[in-house]
């Protein structure tokens, strides 16, 4: 049978198996008119006055948005936004746009015109949020689990706050958007660390889909709470990135409304494990790099039984990355259980231990292969996974491994459906 998943920027089309299932939740069409209903929301939002009731002539007004890793539309929905600041009265050169990047890298000039649009670009004040930098933060006290909280000194000492971005399951956070575009999106470094550490991320809470009880989330709750007045804008979007719902005004309300209308069309049950899972991250701007593409692991493995195996399909134009700890510490745990066995030492904490500790507890489990564009093979075994360079032939060549009667599935989108195990 012929399958298309989303890669990169063009697709990959398979060849695959006709026992296969395809696992994707029901798409949602586009908003006829996106900017009527972003005025709208902004308009009459949910739990709050009117953004344009909220801000006033002389305010000093930050409006974060997500860094390129996110499929985010943010050349349509910011000029809304700044439209909606600008009719109450708030001078334009009292806005200031920040790009809420975590521990990610900084974007460059011809990036951020691709993200925001070079009339933004070349009207606003755009600047980047830099976690590793001790004059670009502020403390903010202990979180009640006694980690230590330094945000953004521009976010801090403004006097309003627009947080902008997209909602969609999270294989630790629950859900993206809301809280998150404070910590981790506009954190120290530190705070990252500890909110991301080894039991935060291993405890059985923290995972797709779910923010009760979930220490992670619970976490960046409280510290976006700390940075009141704000107001919300998240979004949510199809696999051609069309914006399907707006939700704005109050966080915590806003943040849930957006999430019962995601889990409403993003859940797909599925009556047994299967042998072999083929996924990809969704394509561009998702799988530019192998370390985001554990998120279309971690959705593969809710589905794949023990001792089964995953095929990764991302194209990976930004390679592993070369930046932060990421390929480093997998190189330095040599297997996947060497790598839980690292990040148990105590005292041990590294940036981007997340991200590996949840691809070792995948690999415990089952192999996982990645067929990518971007890798060479020796990156890919160096990030201790399978190279694979011909997706059917690894197909039938585990097939021949697990038998003929084999269960096979895709997950054409990857992390942008949510599989799960009927009880």
């Amino acid at each position: 049978m012929q399958v298309s998943i989303a890669y990169g920027q063009s697709g990959l089309h398979l060849d695959l198996p006709e026992q296969t299932q395809v696992i994707q939740s029901e798409p949602l069409s586009g908003l006829p008119n996106e900017q009527a209903a972003i005025r709208d929301a902004l308009q009459n939002p949910i739990g709050s006055p009117a953004l344009r009731d909220r801000v006033s002539r002389g305010d000093k007004v930050v409006v974060t948005h997500s860094d390129i890793t996110r499929p985010v539309p943010n050349d349509r929905i910011l000029p809304v936004i700044l439209a909606e600041l600008e009719s109450a009265g708030v001078h334009r050169e009292d806005i200031t746009l920040l790009n809420a990047l975590g521990t990610h890298r900084q974007q460059t000039e011809d990036e951020l015109s691709m993200m925001l649009g070079e009339d933004i670009v070349s009207n606003y004040r755009c600047l980047q949020h830099n976690a590793f930098d001790d004059s670009n933060l502020v403390s903010m006290g202990e979180t009640t689990l006694g980690n230590p909280v330094r945000l953004n000194k521009l976010l801090v000492e403004s006097d309003f706050r627009v947080y902008t971005g997209f909602i969609e399951p999270h294989f630790f956070a629950g859900y993206s958007g809301g809280p998150k575009a404070v910590l981790p999106a506009l954190s120290g470094a530190e705070s990252v660390l500890s909110n991301h550490g080894r039991a935060m991320i291993a405890h059985p809470k923290s995972t797709w889909g779910n923010v009760s009880g979930n220490p992670i989330w619970e976490e960046m709750r409280e510290v976006a709470m700390k940075t009141m007045p704000a107001f919300l804008v998240n979004v949510t979007v199809n696999p051609t990135h069309d914006i399907t719902g707006v939700f704005a005004g109050q966080l915590l309300e806003t943040h849930q409304a957006g999430r019962t209308f995601v889990k409403q069309h993003v859940m797909v049950g599925v009556d047994a494990p299967f042998d072999i899972v083929i996924t990809s991250n969704n394509g561009y701007p998702l799988d530019q790099n192998l370390y985001q593409t554990v998120k279309g692991m971690s959705a593969a493995s809710r589905i794949v039984r023990k001792g089964g195996a995953i095929i990764m399909c991302a194209a990976c134009e930004d390679g592993l990355p070369d930046h932060g700890r990421y390929a480093e510490l997998l190189v330095e745990g040599g297997s996947p259980q060497g790598v839980l066995d690292m990040i148990a030492q105590p005292g041990f904490g590294e940036q981007d231990q997340w991200q590996v500790q949840i691809q070792a507890q995948i690999q415990v489990d089952a192999d996982v292969y990645v067929y990518s564009d971007g890798l060479t093979d020796a990156q890919i075994e160096k990030a201790l996974l399978k190279p694979c360079r011909d997706i059917s032939k690894t197909v039938h060549e585990l097939i021949d491994k697990y038998g003929p009667d084999s269960r096979i599935c895709v997950m054409p989108e990857g992390p942008a459906t949510v599989a799960y195990v009927k009880a």
